[in-house]
């Protein structure tokens, strides 16, 4: 199991970026929460099986057609199985 901290940057807000995120971590059993930052970044949390959350973090990588993605920052953080489903949180 495997869980990761993602900040994606570039023109991902305003384009359906958290919707597509949310239906590829359904997609590939991916569990946690997707964000807007207000530095225009989006932020997501996300746990699952390792090779789940390989494709989902590749997915994440092509985006939506309307975004623009210069850059996705992975942090591996120690697996500790907090999440139920996968939701949209509140914009920080």
């Amino acid at each position: 199991m495997r869980r990761v901290h993602l900040l994606i940057k570039g023109m991902v807000q305003g384009v359906g970026f958290r919707y597509f995120v949310v239906r590829q971590a359904d997609a590939f059993g991916v569990l946690g929460w997707v964000r807007n930052c207000r530095s225009g970044d989006v932020e997501i949390m996300a746990e699952g099986e390792d090779e789940n959350i390989s494709i989902f973090i590749e997915k994440i990588r092509q985006g939506p057609g309307g975004a623009r993605i210069s850059d996705v920052i992975v942090d591996e953080r120690k697996y500790i199985g907090e999440f139920r489903y996968f939701d949209v949180h509140p914009s920080v």
